[in-house]
């Protein structure tokens, strides 16, 4: 397994590119390394997700990390041609993007180039960042049956009828796996495999979808480098994709904080790209 040498003092970082979440508050982290410097976010408290999500694919960087690996970011597949990612994963000016859809990524693997188009709108604000983004490829992604995206207002309907709190979601993403606490800060560790795990509901406001990861009620979730994966609504066999992962803990253990897609933010900047439910 790789691993990057990489510590964060107290948690934190800050750069153009972060294999991190975003810092939407001062107590949250940031989503993606910068690529002179470290690596992404990943799933913690799960397991390789092998062929169950094939259209869950990342963000491959232009040169390798220090430890090996490549990937810096996590997304969906929502249409033959476009891929669902964070539009914190791009840096200012960024007009395109390289995925990979291997299960776990090595240089040489088919690697799909795009335009990257990030939320116009995107900004560091609590109430609404407009953090999403898409990479939008010239041709059809072939042999990948795309994610579906949720209806209007779905998991406020789901909240008001009593049944989104006793709801599974599933988090898919190729970022950093059991972070440890030392002198200096956390390390991170990344492979660049494709892993899943599994979370249970904890808030919902108008942008955000917050899951519980804490593995002492039986939950895993993300981490650093999962930016821009998926968070489904059910279980491990789920396509529908319900949430983007965008930041949380600076242990990766307690708390999942999603951009939801059935919002009307969402939905706007998203109708520009695909047909939506």
């Amino acid at each position: 397994m790789a691993r990057t040498t990489l510590l964060i003092p107290g948690g934190k970082t800050y750069g153009a590119r972060m294999r991190l979440r975003l810092p939407v508050l001062s107590l949250l982290v940031g989503a993606c390394l910068a690529a002179s410097v470290g690596t992404a976010s990943a799933i913690t408290g799960g397991t390789p997700d092998g062929s169950a999500h094939p259209e869950v694919g990342g963000l491959v960087a232009d040169h390798a990390y220090s430890d090996g690996t490549w990937l810096y970011c996590s997304g969906t597949l929502i249409s033959p041609t476009v891929f669902l990612t964070a539009a914190h994963c791009g840096d200012p000016g960024q007009t395109t993007a390289r995925v990979s859809f291997s299960t776990a990524y090595k240089d040489g693997d088919a690697v799909y180039t795009g335009s990257y188009q990030p939320d116009p709108a995107y900004r560091n604000a609590v109430s609404d960042p407009h953090d999403i983004a898409v990479v939008v490829f010239s041709k059809a992604v072939k042999g990948i049956t795309p994610a579906a995206l949720p209806r209007a207002g779905l998991l406020d309907d789901l909240r008001k009828n009593g049944t989104l709190q006793t709801s599974a979601f599933t988090s898919v993403g190729y970022g950093s796996y059991d972070p440890q606490n030392g002198p200096g800060g956390y390390t991170y560790f990344y492979d660049d495999v494709r892993q899943q795990a599994h979370g249970s509901f904890n808030t919902l406001t108008t942008a955000w979808l917050k899951l519980s990861q804490n593995a002492s009620t039986g939950n895993g979730g993300t981490c650093y480098g999962d930016s821009g994966g998926p968070n489904f609504l059910g279980g491990s066999d789920s396509r529908l994709l319900v949430a983007t992962t965008i930041s949380g803990d600076t242990q990766c253990g307690s708390t999942n904080v999603d951009y939801r897609l059935d919002s009307a933010s969402a939905r706007a900047f998203l109708g520009k790209y695909v047909s939506l439910p």
